[in-house]
């Protein structure tokens, strides 16, 4: 499914056929291709068939999908099996996914607002509150991925009438919609809903807006216009194995001088959710292969690029403040590729 087709005009059911066909083609991407194919079968209301996929993927009989974020699947698999009157299995798996403490901060996201959604406020704030310390406890800035927790338990404790603590300031400075998060939180919002006065329908629709803005935001996020970025065991694996490749990378600090440049130029014009990809001297002869085409032919490469951030490969960039570099060097960001002199300094 392209990322700008209307929720409306989506077999969903089809769609979950689709993936699951091209995971057994990308079995190293199964995770997350059969992850997106039982989210398409839960919006098909084939719930059981997207149990069976969560199944399929923790199974240890599937030595093929080596599980990267096994957290992830089981509090997947634990919202739906609450949606279909599974509460006491799901609820069991809750409780392991709390157990395991993930460093990830989806699994207690989902998890959470399982809880939340049944009504079970006291035990979803518990939630967010657990997954928060763990993953934000002396970290100096919440990376992106873990606004969603904070947001949150933000909106949980609005509902519980809780009072303001650092970690829900935290998350208003954070926030940066037009609607503040107190507003899109307040629990006597859906009062106006039922209000005869233009005025409150008004405030409404401009709070719905908000909320949709940023779930627009969020959703975009997975699809970036990427940069194919080797690491420099691959690049080297390449250039030995088709030497023509070699007019395109003169050297591995070329390489990702050429990726920050490009990057920086795409976003000074505007280009939004940019990203970088890696790729592999394996996974790209495969693409070859599928596409009937010579790996030597460098005008594969963006295609290979592509496929890789379709299939949620990509990384964000720039990475948030304090994060790594995308390059691999394991030194922040602000202090490898993200200095205003690095891509000059390598040209």
């Amino acid at each position: 499914m392209r990322p700008d087709t209307p929720a409306e005009n989506v077999d969903h059911a089809a769609e979950a056929a689709r993936l699951e066909r091209t995971a057994g083609l990308y079995p190293e991407d199964a995770e997350a291709l059969l992850l997106r194919a039982a989210a398409h079968l839960e919006l098909s209301g084939d719930r059981p068939a997207a149990t069976k996929l969560y199944d399929r993927l923790l199974s240890s009989g599937t030595p093929s999908v080596s599980l990267d974020n096994p957290s992830l699947v089981r509090a997947l698999k634990a919202s739906n099996l609450w949606e279909y009157d599974h509460e006491a299995e799901a609820r069991a798996i809750i409780d392991g996914v709390r157990a395991a403490s993930p460093r990830d901060p989806a699994p207690w996201v989902i998890v959470a607002e399982a809880l939340e959604s049944h009504d079970e406020l006291e035990a979803a704030h518990e939630t967010f509150t657990e997954g928060a310390r763990l993953l934000l406890t002396d970290v100096p800035e919440p990376p992106y991925s873990t606004h969603p927790l904070l947001y949150g338990r933000h909106r949980v404790r609005r509902m519980l009438g809780l009072p303001h603590d650092e970690w829900d300031a935290l998350a208003d400075t954070l926030h940066t919609m037009p609607v503040s998060l107190d507003e899109l939180h307040d629990p006597k919002r859906v009062w106006s809903l039922g209000s005869e006065d233009p005025a409150d329908l008004e405030a409404e629709i401009s709070r719905l807006r908000a909320e949709l803005g940023a779930y627009r935001e969020a959703l975009s996020r997975p699809f970036p216009v990427a940069m194919l970025h080797w690491p420099a065991g691959e690049l080297a694996e390449l250039i030995e194995a088709y030497p023509a490749l070699s007019s395109e990378y003169p050297s591995y600090e070329e390489h990702l001088a050429t990726i920050e440049a490009a990057l920086r130029e795409l976003a000074a014009s505007g280009t939004p959710n940019l990203g970088v990809v890696p790729g592999t001297v394996p996974s790209y002869e495969a693409f070859a292969a599928s596409e009937g085409a010579s790996p030597a032919d460098p005008a594969l490469l963006p295609q290979y690029a592509t496929t890789l951030a379709a299939r949620g490969l990509a990384v964000a960039w720039p990475p948030q403040r304090g994060a790594a570099c995308w390059c691999g060097s394991g030194r922040p960001y602000g202090e490898c590729h993200g200095t205003e002199g690095a891509v000059a300094a390598n040209r």
